[in-house]
């Protein structure tokens, strides 16, 4: 059995070189006041069904920016900056908006009035708003407004078992991240109106817990009864795939009651089953692989293996013009590579429950003195355990550095102890600190506030008439392109929607 230090040692300077990434970062629009905007996606910004880097996630309020695949950490932050200052551009043309940056929602409406997305006539296009309706009746709308930032990562050379390790190691990991970057330790009351939770009042609107590190990752945030009951495994792609396909085809009470369509002849999802699509399962970290055009990504994976891993717990920092800095960026990348090079025992659906009931207690409960975590039969503090972790990386922390150059991965390892050492150093803490001393403890005046301040911010930063002029030709494109996907339909919309979940399309 090789150790850690082994594997590192074995991995050459050009697969450190090698490592890439990407992020995908949601921001709801909101108006000055921190109410939702209720507007269409601006035309401006292209068509959020074929823009290659503008789109929407749930709701038609929720802008989803995505980056391309980039060697360096400040390369793949400096495009994701140009794609805000674009649409910050756009939003000031078309009205007075600006994008919330915090992960937990603005003053939300009743839940039925938060607009779903939609991606103009075509099959496809009218798929993803199904799906999205389906969602609202399995979850509620303002569940589904909750934003985050995504972290696509790979690095050269690895295949399915060792992604698979990665994915493993990570979920018991994670609790480290929520706790590092949580920045949800509060919420406007209107996210929760009718539910029952466990928050305490701050004041007026603001509800929060004292020591929460991240709302968003808890019991409050993407979580699900019915998911709970999927034990997926993430020991090899024919376990993982076998779980999916079993919640991809099997029919489920509860949704089978919703039925596809109601009295009217109207879509209310796209199908009864645990889950309507892949996207649908939630977890912390996918794996993934980029998909042709129609092609499940069951059938992707299946038929050609595992090419990144998309990391999905990471919150919005509030305190970051993008939502995320090249520090956390950088972190990240050694997370991960101690996640692949560490000894990745077989989960079971013992270790599964007990990851779950970690991630819920770091959620909800991360920074509280002495907090321990299930690990095996014992619990242990999870200081002590951050502590154990972060050592391991060290070593790993010096040899991206040493390939790259520079000590920038150090750092971030060396900001990351002292979090450690003080509690209060953290994104969740400071968010509490600075919305209780200096916004009367207002969630929603607090994040209005970072903003107003971020919207001003990028829309100062030098924006060459260049790259406008390529952002202004990348939406008309995208437009174009959605136009000729609606004219190349060629059958009913319910036939594209049986063909398409089809079991035959998961693949075997």
């Amino acid at each position: 059995m090789t150790s850690l230090h082994e594997r590192l040692r074995a991995l050459s300077p050009a697969a450190l070189k090698g490592m890439r990434r990407g992020v995908e970062k949601e921001s709801l629009r909101v108006l000055p006041d921190g109410s939702l905007a209720l507007t269409p996606h601006p035309a401006a910004l292209g068509s959020p069904l074929t823009h290659p880097h503008i789109t929407t996630d749930f709701s038609e309020s929720q802008l989803e920016l995505i980056t391309g695949v980039h060697g360096g950490v400040q390369s793949c932050l400096a495009e994701l900056t140009q794609v805000h200052q674009f649409v910050y551009r756009v939003l000031r043309d078309v009205g007075d908006e600006m994008l919330w940056v915090a992960s937990m929602p603005c003053n939300l409406p009743v839940d039925e009035t938060i607009p779903i997305g939609r991606y103009g006539s075509s099959n496809v296009g009218h798929a993803k708003s199904v799906y999205r309706m389906g969602l609202a009746h399995r979850y509620g709308r303002r569940m589904q407004t909750i934003s985050g930032i995504h972290y696509n990562w790979s690095i050269p050379g690895v295949g399915n078992d060792g992604y698979f390790a990665l994915i493993r190691n990570f979920r018991r990991h994670s609790f480290l991240l929520l706790y590092l970057f949580g920045a949800s330790p509060a919420v406007c009351s209107s996210f929760v109106a009718g539910r029952q939770h466990e928050l305490q009042p701050l004041r007026g609107h603001t509800l929060y817990l004292p020591h929460a590190t991240s709302l968003r990752m808890g019991r409050l945030g993407y979580q699900s009864d019915a998911q709970a009951r999927l034990a997926v495994s993430y020991n090899d792609l024919e376990s993982y795939a076998a779980s999916l396909q079993d919640a991809l085809t099997h029919p489920y009470p509860t949704y089978e009651m919703i039925g596809v369509r109601n009295p009217g002849g109207e879509y209310n999802q796209l199908a009864t089953t645990l889950l309507q699509i892949e996207n649908e399962f939630y977890g912390t970290i996918r794996p993934k692989r980029v998909i042709l055009p129609g092609e499940r990504p069951l059938h992707a994976l299946r038929e050609r293996g595992v090419e990144y891993v998309e990391v999905r717990c990471m919150d919005l920092d509030a305190f970051e013009p993008v939502g995320i800095g090249t520090q956390t960026m950088r972190f990240l990348d050694v997370f991960l590579l101690h996640c692949l090079l560490s000894e990745s025992p077989p989960d079971t659906p013992d270790e599964i429950a007990a990851l779950a009931r970690n991630q819920n207690r770091t959620a909800m409960r991360g920074r509280e003195p002495g907090l321990r975590l299930e690990r095996g039969i014992d619990e242990v503090p999870l200081r002590d355990w951050g502590m154990q972790l972060l050592d391991e990386c060290e070593p790993i922390a010096a040899a991206i550095d040493a390939a790259q150059g520079g000590a920038e991965h150090r750092d971030a390892l060396r900001a990351a102890r002292h979090a450690f050492a003080d509690a209060d150093a953290v994104p969740s803490a400071r968010v509490l600190e600075t919305m209780t001393n200096d916004y009367d403890g207002s969630y929603v005046r607090f994040v209005r506030t970072l903003s107003e301040l971020t919207k001003t911010a990028l829309l100062a930063l030098p924006f060459p008439p260049d790259v406008q002029a390529r952002f202004v030709s990348l939406a008309q494109q995208s437009l174009e392109k959605q136009k000729a996907i609606e004219a190349a339909d060629t059958v009913p919309f319910e036939v594209y929607r049986k063909r398409y979940l089809s079991s035959e399309r998961l693949g075997l």
